[in-house]
């Protein structure tokens, strides 16, 4: 696989300013699979520009018209569904069959949503005497991750664009292909020149040109809280606005009354889903003390199913490969009881870890507190309901989480107290129309359906 060597700005494929390019690797095999060229901030600056320069033509098309092109951009992506879910694969790791469904499936769901709200969304209404319009906010610089490159993409994409944003991307550099397949769509789909924008690059030389530049007026980034804090405060130095998707430490909380083996060996699937790579993985599982060991047992034997390189694909990167040892060699170090997997690397080739399960963990433990971001579920105790809520919430984390009960009602009763974005309730299913984000250090904003497009709107009221 090559990819191709320039960026789309302006509606053309441009060569970069420099002669740098990054490597893209495959994770399950180390083996180079293409370079594109790292931007710069000049290269930035000629996409902010074209960005601008379409604003004022795309922003006053008719929202129905808004909604046929992003419509005609999830056929393209229909179409190319196989080429999407190889390429994340190949430069993600994801296997094959999670990339089919997952990867590629849900980003045409999410596009076909706003394709939907953008034709039918109320974009002025009447206030008393007033009329209050609701305007898009400008150029949006959108910097996305490379867990789910197309996924992330696309809910900042799709909306900005049903709200009249014009774009400029700068995707993860681990996973630029994905996002140049996404720019082939763009133009494949006839969005019209400079509304869409492709800078492919490092972080810390394009993603923060792109954050500092004056012709943004919205910075929408998914990430590392770390990161997500630094944009923040070069955005709050601008009064620039900002949509933060952070991290998270999700709660798996099973009451007494559950079906402990559905929920035990569910919240397993759900961290194990894309190697653990997923902020609102539930990575700590709460189990009342009567029926702990009992939990770990059916933990234990959940996990044996989920093979490495077959179930479990390797992990994005080699320095992500380490900070995932390192926190399983820290959970052991501090006490926790490995009763799966383990700090040992699986395969002698490939940036795999080991699908681990961890018991006798304490809420005060580094795994407990802190995103992972891997295949890593830790067990803990509680005594009754206020002590699983002092444990659920007790982290600078709030992005999502479960909860189970034989009863609806009371699992509803308990996720209210919960001081997160998003609780899912007896296995919930997804829903690509509710919002999507966090509490506390977990982020600022919200995705997906009407609450991620407004996001990227703006008001004006008129009085009469």
């Amino acid at each position: 696989m090559k990819a191709r060597d320039a960026m789309y700005i302006g509606g053309q494929w441009r060569p970069a300013v420099g002669q740098d390019t990054i490597a893209v690797v495959n994770p399950a095999d180390e083996q180079v699979i293409g370079h594109v060229p790292a931007g710069t901030a000049e290269d930035v600056d000629t996409a902010v520009r074209a960005a601008r320069d379409a604003f004022a033509d795309w922003a006053a098309t008719p929202p129905a018209e808004r909604a046929a092109k992003i419509a005609e951009l999830r056929d393209v992506l229909v179409a190319r569904k196989d080429e999407i879910a190889a390429t994340v694969t190949a430069e993600m790791g994801a296997p094959l069959g999670f990339s089919q469904m997952v990867h590629a499936g849900v980003p045409i769901l999410v596009a076909g949503s706003y394709a939907e709200l953008a034709a039918t969304y109320s974009f002025e209404e009447k206030v008393g005497n007033s009329t209050v319009l609701l305007e898009p906010v400008g150029v949006v610089g959108a910097i996305t991750p490379w867990n789910y490159p197309l996924h992330q993409i696309v809910a900042k994409v799709a909306p900005a664009l049903a709200a009249g944003c014009t774009v400029v991307l700068k995707p993860a550099e681990d996973t630029p292909l994905t996002a140049q397949l996404f720019a082939e769509a763009v133009d494949e789909a006839g969005i019209p020149a400079g509304v869409f924008n492709l800078v492919t690059g490092l972080g810390p030389v394009a993603g923060q040109a792109l954050a500092e530049h004056e012709g943004v007026d919205l910075v929408s980034f998914t990430g590392s809280t770390a990161v997500g804090k630094q944009i923040g405060a070069t955005a709050g130095a601008a009064v620039k606005r900002v949509a933060l998707e952070l991290g998270g430490k999700s709660a798996n909380v099973i009451l007494p009354s559950a079906d402990l083996a559905k929920a035990v060996s569910v919240g397993i699937a759900n961290v194990m889903g894309n190697s653990g790579q997923t902020c609102s993985a539930w990575t700590r599982m709460l189990v009342h003390e009567d029926q702990y060991d009992e939990a770990v047992a059916i933990a234990s034997s959940a996990v044996a199913k989920y093979t490495v390189g077959d179930r479990v694909g390797p992990l994005v990167n080699a320095k992500q490969q380490a900070r995932v040892r390192g926190y399983i060699e820290k959970g052991v170090e501090e006490g926790a009881r490995v009763v799966a997997g383990g700090p040992e690397a699986p395969l002698d080739k490939g940036y795999y870890v080991a699908p681990t399960v961890f018991a006798d963990v304490t809420p005060d433990m580094t795994i407990a507190q802190e995103e992972i971001f891997g295949p890593v579920v830790s067990i803990l105790k509680y005594a009754d309901e206020a002590d699983a809520l002092r444990i659920a919430n007790g982290t600078v984390y709030g992005l999502a989480g479960a909860v189970w009960a034989a009863d609806e009602a009371e699992a509803v009763a308990f996720a209210r107290r919960m001081d997160t974005g998003q609780v899912d309730i007896n296995g919930g299913r997804f829903n690509p129309l509710a919002p999507f984000g966090g509490y506390k250090q977990s982020g600022v904003g919200r995705e997906l359906g009407a609450h991620g497009l407004s996001e990227y709107l703006q008001t004006k009221s008129l009085q009469f």
